[in-house]
């Protein structure tokens, strides 16, 4: 990502400087196709706002998340106290990542093996920027377009977070609608749950097809979402009901970008 001034701990280090923030990108952001636009958005947005951060790189591995929820507790410490060593070799203290499983496991796993970070979702850090004014956004790209957002597990359920996110779509001059079941009620998309790496039970429906049911009913013309997981499994929700074609599905970083034209 050399085009979009991208420069990763180990070069900063080299210049005797020390990053604003360490943007983990995660495993989704940095080799799935579609999770790559939103890294790719969110980069541009600290690179329009003059924010000095860096990234891991190839140094950079999976937190370790995966491995914990299926039970695997020895390989997720192999993982996590890996990641603690190299964080804490360079010193690290804030960190922002798109990827609500990587900032709950960083936020709240790895303090128990030695890892202390101040750790923020992307929706924290934008509107953080936003509230001390270095990020203004001023693109009418989605104003008065009916959006509704899809609450990730880990963000939501898991660290009590729901206003920001819906905030930023605010920022938008967006109409927010919201599911039958939202916030603390919010149904999984089924990510969370593996069912993005599995076929459903036999005699079930796909969680994905319910949920997405539920973001139709509310005849939003984008469904947000704040996890590159979800966004898999929405987006595949929407084709399943033949409605890519008028039913866009975003990251909000990608909102964001699109309507300051980065």
């Amino acid at each position: 990502m050399s085009e979009l001034h991208v420069k990763t701990m180990a070069q900063m280090m080299a210049e005797g400087k020390k990053p604003e923030v360490l943007f983990w990108v995660g495993c989704m952001g940095s080799f799935d196709d579609r999770a790559k636009k939103i890294t790719r958005a969110m980069v541009k947005i600290l690179n329009k706002v003059g924010i000095e951060f860096a990234v891991l790189g190839t140094e950079e591995s999976c937190t370790g998340d995966p491995a914990k929820r299926a039970g695997n507790e020895f390989t997720f410490q192999m993982s996590a106290k890996m990641n603690i060593e190299l964080l804490n070799g360079y010193e690290i203290e804030d960190i922002v990542t798109i990827c609500p499983h990587c900032f709950n496991t960083l936020k709240n796993e790895y303090p128990g093996l030695g890892g202390f970070y101040n750790v923020m979702h992307h929706s924290q850090y934008l509107q953080k920027l936003i509230d001390s004014g270095r990020l203004q956004i001023e693109g009418k790209t989605f104003k008065g377009k009916k959006i509704t957002f899809h609450d990730p597990c880990y963000l939501g359920r898991g660290n009590d977070i729901y206003e920001a996110p819906r905030e930023l779509i605010m920022k938008l001059d967006a109409e927010l609608v919201e599911m039958r079941r939202t916030k603390h009620r919010g149904l999984c998309c089924g990510a969370g749950g593996a069912q993005m790496f599995k076929e459903p039970e036999k005699g079930n429906k796909d969680i994905n097809i319910e949920r997405t049911e539920e973001a139709l009913e509310t005849q939003a013309e984008v469904i947000a979402t704040g996890c590159p997981f979800c966004m898999t499994m929405m987006t595949d929700g929407v084709k399943g009901k033949n409605r890519e074609g008028d039913v866009m599905v975003l990251d909000f970083a990608e909102m964001i970008a699109e309507a300051e034209d980065l």
